[in-house]
């Protein structure tokens, strides 16, 4: 009996763990400013007192995860691109929305490494062509 409960407690402990830090596969890191999202619906997933403290975004949904459940039917039925604060918010959001049916295309994040990347990318090509 007691081997069935720690079973059950490994699994549930599990699906949390896989929930919340494996990355969503499929939706690619785009800079929020980039123009290919025009066309798409903004999410913005930060709390209140983040996107008021940094970087608002113009013409952009603004639901905070925790309110997301409960404004799903205010969010437009169109690809999205989500904004997030961090990994987690992002795998959560994604995940759920995803779950109601949404499709989303790709997400950003105001302080993302990636953008970095994409940038140190950038300047060695840029550094490369003009050698």
């Amino acid at each position: 009996m007691e081997g069935i409960l720690l079973l059950a407690l490994f699994i549930l402990l599990s699906i949390s763990v896989y929930r919340r830090y494996y990355p969503v596969r499929g939706v690619p890191c785009v800079d929020y400013r980039d123009e290919s999202i025009n066309s798409l619906t903004i999410l913005d997933l930060r709390d209140y007192n983040e996107k008021t403290n940094h970087y608002p975004i113009a013409n952009s949904f603004h639901i905070p995860f925790a309110y997301l459940k409960r404004h799903v039917y205010e969010i437009p039925d169109k690809p999205i691109h989500v904004i997030a604060s961090d990994e987690v918010g992002k795998n959560l959001g994604i995940r759920f929305l995803r779950s109601r049916g949404f499709k989303v295309k790709s997400y950003s994040m105001v302080d993302c490494p990636c953008k970095e990347r994409r940038n140190a990318k950038w300047n060695t090509a840029k550094k490369s062509k003009t050698a």
